[in-house]
């Protein structure tokens, strides 16, 4: 299925130099805090279920195509999310649900709805130390005469994007959080 609504929200977000946007979206009972990385190939739909231990992610292909057969276990955990009930006569239906989305995207973005890392990493929790969600500090391992992990590597990936991976791959700087709010920094590339 083709999302019109996301192609037009692209096209803003490139012109005005966004990777990362957050928007929310409401659907029956369902409130959603949507997130759309174009620094990803392909281009990442997080749907994060607000009030909720419930999240999935799409990819977007060329041309803003998705796919919208979902697994057995997230289209259940979406239709009870939503408050469907399998008996109600009215059966959910993806398309129908990625239909309503499409015409609910926003035309433009919003710079102060650029994620936080923490709303990111909310509902991206498959990282390493997912309690500690606050941005904390830079760290370079080369004067420690230590090497960035894996595991670092894709936390910051998934949680800072492409471009913060990419420069704490190349100069072996590892991304520090803290489960402190109090003690959060601004996210600046290193």
């Amino acid at each position: 299925m083709k999302l019109n609504g996301l192609q037009v929200l692209y096209n803003d977000m490139k012109q005005q130099n966004i990777d990362r946007y957050r928007f929310t979206y409401t659907n029956g009972k369902g409130i959603f805090d949507i997130f759309f990385f174009i620094d990803e190939t392909p281009f990442v739909l997080l749907f994060g279920a607000q009030k909720a231990n419930f999240s999935f992610e799409l990819e977007v292909q060329k041309g803003f195509n998705i796919d919208t057969m979902l697994s057995q276990d997230i289209y259940f955990a979406l239709r009870d999310y939503l408050g469907i009930k399998s008996s109600s006569g009215n059966p959910f239906s993806s398309n129908k649900f990625f239909n309503d989305f499409d015409i609910n995207i926003p035309n433009t973005a919003n710079i102060n709805n650029i994620p936080k890392p923490h709303q990111v990493i909310k509902y991206r929790n498959n990282v390493e130390e997912s309690d500690k969600i606050y941005f904390l500090k830079w760290l370079d391992n080369t004067k420690q005469n230590n090497q960035v992990s894996d595991d670092n590597l894709k936390k910051t990936k998934d949680i800072l994007g492409q471009q913060a991976y990419l420069r704490c791959k190349k100069k072996n700087i590892s991304s520090c959080w803290t489960e402190d709010s109090t003690k959060q920094k601004n996210f600046t590339l290193p």
